[in-house]
């Protein structure tokens, strides 16, 4: 495995990271057993960092984490970089975004006590607050930082300009944006303004939430309890129309003997600006096909042919916490 320094925030960390969103509930059921020989697979292949989030589940994708990695984080856990998220948070009508210091610390309590650990290595503010000052939210994150709860501080999908006034008040260390073949938009400011403030970018969805593993078709349905579901980016003419562009994929991807993921994946990492993809899975065999994206190596030419097939594809946006 592949590893690489996260940006200014100097952890040493494997170019893939395991993700757990798929863990807490919102993709359908799961074999918690399963989930967790996956989590050990990727482990034996040489992940070291491994990125989850209170609002998966609200404790279960942490619990499952932590419970996985259990040995390992009471034996060796230096070894082990372990990310979460926290700001979101669970109300009758839904998700809203909370950034206040107050539900912040609460956060990063109830992150510590599901994992089952003494201190998050990065701690990542899970969407923008417009309703929470951007100092009171940094300043939050300050405190616990020199309380010892916290290494380091990130943030996800914030543009350029948020993590601006967030760094008046606290350096930004790391950032999590949405990154794949379909949805590109961080190309144009927030990936150059990574590079030039030497900040650590991790990307997460880069197979497009299922789109570029090669497993869907057009009849294709997912559970009542799967986001997916209700999604406009899996339904009618735009999700038929990006199958066909996946497909030309698939074959550009078997004429150089690799997957369409591996393919997908190793594509965000050619990008000099990101640090890490992550990737998630709930099985076992899923994890060693996505990890050897590593190993793939795509050429300027290879570029060039994967933008002219995706030319035709419709670009596609993931969901907002307001759409869970």
């Amino acid at each position: 495995m592949k590893t690489t320094t996260l940006g200014r925030s100097g952890l040493h960390v494997s170019r893939i990271a395991f993700g757990t969103w798929q863990l807490g509930g919102e993709w359908g059921r799961f074999d918690e057993e399963s989930a967790i020989t996956a989590i050990h697979r990727a482990r034996e292949l040489g992940v070291n960092f491994f990125d989850t989030a209170q609002a998966y589940g609200f404790g279960e994708s942490e619990r499952i984490l932590g419970k996985a990695l259990r040995h390992e984080l009471a034996t060796d856990r230096g070894e082990l970089v372990i990310a979460t998220k926290g700001g979101l948070r669970r109300t009758d009508s839904g998700l809203v975004r909370d950034a206040s210091p107050e539900w912040l610390r609460r956060g990063v309590d109830a992150s510590l006590t599901a994992l089952g650990i003494d201190h998050i290595d990065l701690y990542q503010v899970h969407w923008p607050d417009p309703a929470v000052p951007a100092a009171e939210t940094a300043g939050a994150l300050a405190e616990l930082v020199a309380a010892g709860k916290i290494g380091h501080v990130g943030v996800s999908n914030y543009d350029t300009a948020q993590m601006a006034e967030f760094a008046a008040t606290l350096p930004v260390e790391t950032v999590q944006p949405p990154y794949h073949l379909f949805r590109r938009e961080i190309e144009e400011e927030l990936l150059p303004h990574c590079r030039a403030h030497d900040i650590g970018v991790l990307v997460y969805g880069p197979l497009a939430h299922g789109l570029l593993t090669g497993t869907l078709t057009t009849d294709t349905t997912f559970a009542a309890d799967d986001w997916r579901g209700t999604s406009s980016v899996f339904t009618g003419d735009t999700f038929r129309r990006n199958l066909a562009t996946v497909h030309a994929l698939e074959t550009f991807a078997a004429a150089r003997r690799m997957s369409v993921s591996q393919l997908a994946i190793a594509w965000t990492l050619v990008n000099p600006a990101v640090h890490v993809a992550i990737v998630g899975a709930r099985h076992a065999d899923h994890v060693q096909d996505s990890l050897a994206a590593t190993e793939v190596w795509l050429s300027e030419a290879d570029v060039v042919e994967i933008d002219k097939i995706m030319a035709s594809a419709t670009p596609v946006a993931g969901p907002s916490p307001e759409g869970m």
